[in-house]
């Protein structure tokens, strides 16, 4: 057998995979309860995140992020990487839902569009729908815009966006969805507001760790175009969440995201 060939690296890559798997297992276990063994006791008072971390929230979150939403400052200002990384979450499932169900074939795409049962025209729940969706659409976009001013934003109105859209497919069927939101749309939509959050945020931390001054204004407190970077980033959000939602439903009733 040659060693150098891809197929003994892969038959030696299969032998020895259970093993692998098995010995990363009990590793990343043994470090986590090890981790958590040097924690301090769950509810003492003397904890700090019971005398720190939520009086640094209360006490300076308007001054620091300038959102009355004291949640929006905190998971938008002061722990954006991880609301980064939960978008970056619902995009993954979305691309492994696209990997196992999508089909790149045009012909295979076509036959499927033929055969797929579309909804009967019902005028009851088109006409109703025909009301609620632009009510919907319009809510939906409310409370991302006003996510840094009161309870709201991007994960709320992107699933509020995403059910409107989910109600349209059913009342009017994916043939006249398919032409204002369909694959190119949304991966160019999600992408964009995915590397967007990245950019400016990574930019902000980058700028606040070296004490430099980013020069994005807080702007005054209760404005709509207030609080920095959480308005616009609440609007990226909003957009990965509403496609997720829309995509992962398209996908699993239809088969198909074109």
């Amino acid at each position: 057998m040659n060693l150098f060939s891809l197929s003994a690296w892969r038959h030696r890559l299969l032998r020895y995979y259970p093993l692998v798997a098995l010995s990363l297992t009990v590793g990343i276990t043994a470090l986590l309860l090890v981790t958590l063994a040097a924690l301090p006791p769950l509810g003492e008072v003397g904890n700090p995140s019971h005398n720190l971390v939520s009086l640094k929230y209360i006490e300076d979150g308007l001054g620091d992020t300038g959102a009355l939403n004291i949640v929006a400052g905190m998971i938008l200002d002061y722990r954006a990487f991880d609301t980064f990384g939960e978008a970056c979450v619902l995009f993954t499932a979305t691309c492994a839902i696209i990997i196992l169900l999508r089909s790149d074939t045009p012909d295979a795409y076509d036959t499927m569009l033929h055969q797929m049962e579309e909804p009967h025209t019902n005028i009851i729940l088109q006409s109703v729908s025909f009301l609620l969706v632009g009510i919907m659409l319009v809510f939906g976009c409310y409370v991302i815009a006003n996510g840094h001013l009161s309870p709201g934003g991007g994960f709320s109105g992107g699933s509020i966006l995403g059910a409107a859209l989910i109600l349209y497919v059913n009342s009017y069927g994916i043939r006249r969805a398919s032409h204002f939101i369909n694959f190119t749309i949304y991966r160019r939509l999600v992408s964009f507001s995915l590397l967007f959050y990245a950019a400016f945020k990574g930019y902000s931390f980058f700028m606040g760790a070296n004490h430099l001054p980013s020069g994005i204004p807080l702007g005054k407190p209760g404005d709509l175009l207030s609080a920095g970077l959480i308005l616009p980033l609440n609007i990226a959000v909003g957009c990965v969440v509403a496609g997720t939602v829309y995509a992962i439903y398209v996908l699993f009733s239809q088969g198909e995201m074109r």
